[in-house]
C-alpha cells in the first residue's frame, strides 16, 4: 500500500486530471489554458508542471493509468496461458473491476481526441509507449526476443483493436464496451482475403 506522501501526490495528479478533462469538455481543449486548469485544481502553475508536461497529458492521464493497469493485469496472468488469451482475459478482468460500466471519462477523452488533433497526437504517443511496454511483456511471456515480429505485431494489433472498439463505443454507448472489444478482437482474428 502506498504511503501518505504517494497518496497525496496521486490525489493531486487526479485533481489536475479531473479539472483538465472537465474544462476541455466544457470549453474545448483549445480554449483551456494550463493556468485555468491549475486554478480549478487548486494548485500553482509550477505544481501543474511538476505533474504534467502540458494540458494534453493532464486530459489523457486517465487513459495512461487505465492502460498501465491493463499491462499490470496482463503481466500477472498465469505464464502458461497463451499471450492472446491472456490479453483478452486481462481486458475482461479490468472491465469487471470497473463494475462493467466503464468510466464516463473514458468516452469523454475519446470524443475529445477525435475533435482535437493535438490531443489525438499525444494519445498516439501514449499508445506507442504502451505498445513498447506490451511488446516487452509479450516477448518475456513467450521467451522470444522483443525485436522479433511476433510480440510487436501482437501488441500493436491488440492495442489497435482496443482503440477501434473505444471509437465504436463512443459512437454507440448503448452497447457494452466489452461486447464491442470482443467483436473487434474476433474480427481481427478472422483471415483477411
Amino acid at each position: 500500500m502506498p504511503g501518505l506522501r504517494e497518496r497525496k501526490k496521486e490525489a493531486t495528479r487526479q485533481a489536475i486530471h479531473e479539472a483538465a478533462l472537465r474544462l476541455a469538455v466544457e470549453h474545448g481543449l483549445d480554449q483551456v489554458t494550463v493556468e485555468a486548469i491549475a486554478d480549478v485544481a487548486g494548485v500553482s502553475r509550477r505544481t501543474f508542471s511538476n505533474y504534467f508536461a502540458g494540458k494534453e497529458d493532464a486530459v489523457l492521464y486517465g487513459d495512461e493509468r487505465r492502460m498501465s493497469e491493463l499491462m499490470d493485469e496482463f503481466a500477472a496472468r498465469p505464464p502458461e496461458e497463451p499471450s492472446w488469451a491472456a490479453l483478452r482475459a486481462a481486458f475482461d478482468a479490468q472491465y469487471e473491476r470497473l463494475g462493467r460500466r466503464p468510466d464516463p471519462e473514458w468516452a469523454a477523452r475519446a470524443r475529445l481526441a477525435k475533435k482535437h488533433p493535438s490531443l489525438a497526437a499525444r494519445q498516439m504517443a501514449h499508445y506507442s509507449t504502451m505498445e513498447q511496454r506490451l511488446t516487452g511483456l509479450i516477448a518475456e511471456r513467450e521467451e522470444i526476443p522483443a525485436a522479433s515480429p511476433r510480440p510487436r505485431v501482437m501488441a500493436a494489433a491488440f492495442l489497435t483493436c482496443l482503440r477501434i472498439a473505444t471509437v465504436i463505443w463512443t459512437e454507440d454507448p448503448s452497447r457494452p464496451l466489452n461486447e464491442i472489444v470482443h467483436e473487434v478482437l474476433a474480427e481481427y482474428a478472422r483471415p483477411f482475403r
